[in-house]
């Protein structure tokens, strides 16, 4: 039988909280200044630093403002050193709005085409709700990264410069998806009216159009080609002329994502290690590259990255920042925070029981820049290119102990040839399809 809080229960309470003063102190603290403040480790920050016994020179870090470009923002941030090896240049930025068109358009198919294909679902079951919750986020993952530049390219951020809703999506994303689910009704509607599958895709044809629509309107067109032309750090002048953003990229980035693999770290019980994984209904590009992991040890993870990042070639991964992280300092260190001293026993989840209860999953993308090894080659820390502007940690690059490594980062993406025999096999394996609501679903 269900048993409601008495009265007596809350005067237990209470008679509990005033047994210890350190609560009534916690209680005077953390009304006033919140809870990180004072449960920050004072040891933790002063040890924490910015200095690496490996370091990718790296231009000023960039800003997604007051968007969830996290993942374009990391993938553009790789991809621009290797343009600026190419071309000579000092410092570059590639335009993170050209991608988030392209995507929000790609989304928005995807999503219509997700709806006509479970039209026979019940509207109230859990997929249907599960697809209406979030049809159009800013978020994203590297195969979605994938997919749009082998698409579309990419352009120098001066040929599709930011707009007031690439820097600040709500108001835009809020317009987006009302229009989405009122075209999700629609095409339903139609279903059960009995309409074909070709009839409800001449009416999501007309809904394309008029989505295009409304992403010029808040973001402007996404050029076909530009001029382009630049001067070298050597002060040597180049002109290349007419270029279209795929040539571009083909030209002065050249990466072959073929040759680049994505691993995770799942050690929940559900997901052996060296198995392929895919997620149900997610993705961006009809016809694309599906998401697909390869779920391994830790040790394999922190081996192939921090070999790419000493052979200079930056590192794309997804983590939870919402834990452990002091933003205005850049440090992320596992023991950062005590809040048992604060607040009493937090419990003891760890990272599999985390996954499993929903404390955590990925939600943002950066990129490693740099790493600290010791004489044994074992790494110590981390240097990451965040995308919140300059003004946190080093001037926008954040400090992340190898603790924190462990602990909160899910996912990297390195090039093949920093795998053994063992993960490269596992790569030729059919991915085993996880529903869409598993936990390594989950968007930067």
């Amino acid at each position: 039988m269900e048993r409601k809080i008495e009265v007596g229960s809350i005067q237990a309470f209470e008679e509990a909280f005033a047994r210890d003063p350190k609560n009534a102190l916690a209680m005077n603290a953390v009304t006033r200044s919140g809870i990180g403040p004072v449960a920050i480790r004072r040891e933790v920050v002063a040890r924490a630093e910015h200095t690496y016994s490996h370091l990718i020179e790296t231009p000023e870090a960039t800003n997604q403002k007051a968007s969830g470009r996290c993942w374009l923002f990391a993938g553009m941030n790789k991809l621009r050193l290797h343009a600026m090896e190419r071309m000579g240049l000092e410092s570059f930025e590639l335009s993170q709005a050209y991608p988030m068109f392209w995507d929000k358009l790609e989304k928005a198919n995807y999503f219509l085409e997700n709806i006509i294909a479970t039209r026979d679902e019940p509207l109230d079951g859990r997929l249907v709700m599960w697809l209406l919750a979030q049809p159009l986020s800013d978020a994203g993952q590297w195969d979605m990264f994938v997919n749009l530049v082998v698409k579309y390219g990419v352009v120098p951020k001066t040929a599709m410069p930011e707009s007031h809703s690439s820097s600040a999506s709500a108001s835009m994303n809020g317009v987006l998806v009302a229009r989405l689910r009122a075209d999700a009704r629609e095409l339903r509607t139609m279903a059960a009216k009995g309409a074909s599958v070709e009839d409800l895709r001449e009416a999501k044809g007309e809904m394309m159009t008029r989505f295009y629509t409304m992403l010029v309107i808040h973001l402007g067109p996404p050029p076909k080609s530009f001029q382009w032309e630049w001067r070298d750090k050597d002060g040597a002048f180049h002109r290349h002329g007419e270029i279209t953003p795929q040539a571009f990229f083909r030209t002065y980035v050249g990466l072959d994502f073929s040759d680049y693999a994505c691993l995770i770290h799942a050690p929940t019980d559900d997901k052996p290690f060296y198995r392929m994984y895919t997620v149900a209904y997610l993705g961006n590009v009809v016809g694309g590259y599906p998401v697909r992991y390869l779920n391994v040890p830790m040790d394999v993870i922190k081996r192939a990255a921090s070999q790419s990042v000493a052979d200079g070639e930056a590192v794309w991964f997804g983590a939870d920042v919402g834990k452990q992280w002091a933003r205005d300092e850049g440090i992320l260190d596992a023991e950062l925070y005590d809040y048992d001293l604060v607040v009493g026993d937090m419990g003891d989840l760890d990272k599999a029981a985390r996954l499993d209860y929903g404390q955590s999953r990925m939600n943002h993308a950066m990129v490693f820049t740099g790493v600290d090894l010791d004489d044994d080659g074992a790494s110590l820390k981390w240097r990451v290119e965040n995308s919140g502007g300059t003004e946190q940690g080093d001037k926008g690059f954040l400090t992340m102990a190898d603790n924190w490594f462990s602990e909160y980062l899910y996912e990297v993406v390195v090039h093949k040839r920093y795998l053994d025999d063992e993960a490269l096999q596992a790569l030729e394996l059919e991915p085993i399809v996880l529903p869409p609501w598993d936990p390594m679903g989950a968007l930067a």
